[in-house]
């Protein structure tokens, strides 16, 4: 027995079918448009943070900007 019920002949026939299907260079790219996906996640989520704290601050600087322009106009 294999995975949940599954045998691995099973699994055999239905790889070999995907692969009578779609060929081995479809296949191919499949998993290099994958892997590609994968890769551009992963940097897109180191990223973010970065982008997170600058949104941040531009925001924080435009704050003191306006907190500045009031108290000018008050004096």
């Amino acid at each position: 027995m294999g995975l949940g019920g599954i045998s691995i002949w099973q699994l055999v026939i239905v790889l070999a079918i995907i692969l009578l299907l779609f060929g081995s260079k479809k296949l191919r790219n499949i998993g290099g448009d994958l892997g590609n996906a994968v890769k551009g996640f992963k940097s897109a989520m180191k990223d973010e943070p970065k982008a997170i704290d600058e949104k941040k601050d531009a925001a924080f600087d435009a704050e003191a900007s306006v907190e500045k322009e009031t108290e000018k106009t008050e004096k």
